[in-house]
């Protein structure tokens, strides 16, 4: 990329296409648009800047191409694999002033989205229109709608309503080499060839950014029940998925450990939903649609009592004992912050869940045995949150050097049952030497291909999935 003695050059350069604040070279905002929620890389970019259209983007682009310039893309900076993060002297896209919604279509159940849309903005749209934008996770209060489709984000609502690449229907993208694409125009059937489309989602700014997409929204749900069922072992989970999955259709199951709602209760938002402890719970979530619906759920609750798999529950009588229902796994991840956790989100198909949690649990307790062990996640869907928290008396780096150390042998796991070492927040640079357990040889040589094809100057988010 280019010299420091050109930076003077290169900021004068991106002042006549980003005038007043429009662009920034502070400290203060260096600092806060360059680093993300990991905090393990200090921020370290050269500018900042806050385009308000596509053709902006294009005209940044191109004069990074020029620059010989490496462009980071910001949206919510929720991610957790540092693939918003600048540390080398780049230029940081934030996309915060491109969050208008507009073009919304009744009949198509369809709206535009600019990027910088905040993916809580985007459901409460719906909803005033009538309809339901599905995908859903803790930070859907600050994420970005851009950034939710740069890394496909997942969330609470997967097992019934899909990944957010279920809902994009059409993309504008403008490439690393300057060429804007208008990808699949919302269409549901286009048999042309190639879905550029499904390219770009998942690629982490990394072939290009997206400055617009267009979003499928969903009929609303209706009567939303929320259960939450001491289990009475993780071994227990999937014959409980397995048996509430045939008496309704679940738009949620999620677990956590006792040790994971500890955590929440301390937080002291909510109280503890049951005098019980059990090692894990499940969180389950469905439409109460009519009385046969409850009749059947409530035999599958009778019948995994009977049969020792679970071993007590509450369910929500109104909206907001839901809420608070959800708090106690919504909660977790805020709890656990101050806690500096290290983070592994893995996912395997969820018939082998089973087997994946005690082989890793197996491999935690021998090799962290001083370490607090926190298991949550997305268990409908074969998606687990490992999170292991940093003991006082041990400085940051340590931990996190001895966290990567073992997470060679969590990702020989994973690699053996055919999994993920990311299963929805990215590759960015912390998992980018991990790629090789869940993409082979051939893959990543494609991957390589696409990258040079789409940015052969490698100017978008460099170092970012691979080197």
């Amino acid at each position: 990329m280019h010299q420091k003695e050109s930076d003077s050059v290169v900021v004068a350069a991106l002042g006549e296409v980003f005038l007043g604040a429009a662009l920034r070279t502070d400290s203060a905002s260096l600092s806060y648009y360059g680093s993300d929620w990991t905090q393990l890389h200090a921020a370290d970019p050269l500018a900042v800047v806050f385009p308000c259209s596509t053709e902006q983007v294009q005209r940044l682009v191109l004069l990074a191409n020029e620059f010989d310039l490496a462009l980071v893309p910001s949206g919510g900076r929720t991610g957790l694999s540092g693939g918003a993060v600048a540390h080398a002297d780049e230029v940081v896209v934030c996309f915060e002033n491109m969050n208008s919604l507009r073009d919304f279509n009744a009949v198509d159940r369809t709206v535009v989205c600019e990027a910088g849309v905040i993916t809580q903005q985007l459901q409460a749209f719906a909803v005033a229109q009538g309809f339901y934008y599905p995908v859903d996770f803790a930070s859907s209060g600050s994420s970005q709608i851009g950034g939710n489709i740069a890394t496909n984000a997942g969330g609470i609502k997967v097992i019934r309503y899909g990944l957010t690449r279920d809902w994009v229907v059409g993309l504008t993208v403008v490439t690393g080499k300057g060429d804007v694409l208008e990808l699949n125009k919302g269409l549901l059937k286009n048999a042309t060839g190639y879905d550029l489309r499904h390219l770009f989602i998942g690629s982490e700014g990394t072939l290009g950014f997206i400055t617009e997409a267009t979003i499928r929204l969903a009929q609303a749900p209706r009567n939303l029940t929320v259960m939450v069922l001491a289990v009475a072992s993780f071994d227990a989970l999937m014959p409980v998925l397995q048996r509430f999955q045939q008496a309704t259709t679940l738009t949620a199951f999620e677990f956590f450990s006792d040790r994971a709602l500890g955590y929440v209760l301390a937080a002291g938002d909510v109280r503890r939903p049951m005098a019980i402890h059990a090692p894990c719970y499940a969180l389950l979530e469905y439409e109460a649609l009519s009385d046969g619906v409850e009749k059947a759920v409530m035999q599958a609750f009778d019948e995994g009592v009977e049969e020792g798999l679970i071993m007590d529950g509450v369910a929500s009588q109104n909206e907001q004992q839901a809420r608070d229902l959800w708090h106690l796994r919504e909660g977790i991840s805020p709890a656990l912050a101050a806690c500096t956790p290290y983070k592994n989100d893995l996912s395997v198909v969820v018939s082998k869940v089973p087997e994946f949690l005690a082989r890793i649990e197996e491999v935690v307790t021998q090799r962290y045995p001083d370490f607090d062990i926190i298991w949550y996640g997305h268990i409908g869907d074969g998606n687990l949150h490992l999170n292991i928290l940093k003991p006082e008396t041990m400085d940051k780096a340590t931990f996190f050097s001895t966290c990567g150390q073992v997470s060679e042998d969590i990702f020989e796991v994973v690699a053996q049952l055919g999994g993920s070492v990311s299963a929805e927040h990215g590759v960015g640079l912390l998992k980018k030497e991990a790629l090789s357990y869940s993409r082979s040889v051939e893959e990543l040589a494609y991957f390589r291909a696409m990258k040079q094809a789409f940015d052969p100057q490698g100017i978008m988010n460099p170092g970012k999935m691979f080197d």
